[in-house]
């Protein structure tokens, strides 16, 4: 297993963190198989989205602080249940096929760490099961 630290800066945020786990399935003794990766959180989630333009990053964003509606009374103490939410519907992990060490992406895809209750230090699980 292997852990990568993330720290986010915002409190809602799209992370692209491709090159992190890209580096790190550099140091696996697996080169082939499916890479997958789970972050331990319930306030934050990962995806796979397009990398290339970051204002899809920014229009997620913004959809997802739109999906929730106006005047909601939430029960949870802590105040952060649209968090929770969010964090809900994005998922919390991905699975990736990876061939010689490298991640099948496509054209456009990266991996994005989802905060919705940031900033803060987040971990992301990574595990290369072989194929």
């Amino acid at each position: 297993m292997i852990y990568l630290a993330i720290n986010t800066s915002s409190q809602e945020q799209f992370l692209d963190i491709t090159e992190q786990v890209a580096r790190a399935l550099l140091t696996t003794a697996v080169s082939d198989g499916i890479c997958v990766l789970f972050v331990p959180h319930t306030t934050c989630g990962i995806t796979l989205n397009e990398s290339c333009d970051p204002s899809v990053a920014r229009d997620l964003e913004m959809a997802l602080r739109n999906i929730e509606p106006p005047g909601l009374r939430y029960a949870h103490a802590e105040g952060n249940s649209a968090a929770h939410l969010k964090a809900m519907l994005v998922g919390s992990s991905v699975s990736i096929p990876v061939v010689n060490h490298r991640l099948c992406l496509g054209t456009w895809q990266g991996v994005f760490l989802t905060e919705f209750d940031g900033p803060r230090r987040r971990k992301v699980m990574m595990k290369l099961l072989p194929s």
